[in-house]
């Protein structure tokens, strides 16, 4: 069987780092996907691998080329660090808001 390659560009990782950071605050996971992928980074490789074994489950989430190339570029611990920014900087955007609607309720401008 033929091994493919998927050369994913910058471009393309920030789409793909943004489109799964903003699933995991979606679905109010941060506080663990922030934990579970601090704790994998010296195991990148070993996480991509499983990535790769559970392929048929994580189909249902993505497309064959989306998976294929957030595979590849969890290989890189850069791109691991760079997805828990972006988690975080989207949680904090959304604590944000909430901070923001709590203070408009509690002081409403007639």
């Amino acid at each position: 069987m033929e091994n493919l390659e998927f050369e994913v560009t910058e471009e393309r990782k920030k789409f793909l780092t943004n489109k799964i950071a903003q699933r995991v605050v979606d679905y109010r996971l941060a506080p663990v996907a922030i934990v579970f992928l601090e704790s994998s980074k010296p195991l990148t490789f070993i996480g991509n691998q499983f990535l790769i074994f559970m392929q048929p489950f994580y189909r249902a989430l993505f497309s064959f080329g989306e998976y294929e190339e957030i595979t590849a570029m969890l290989e890189d611990r850069k791109n691991v660090e760079a997805l828990i920014c972006e988690i975080e900087r989207l949680e904090e955007e959304r604590n944000e808001a909430k901070r923001a609607a709590k203070r408009a309720a509690k002081n409403p401008r007639d």
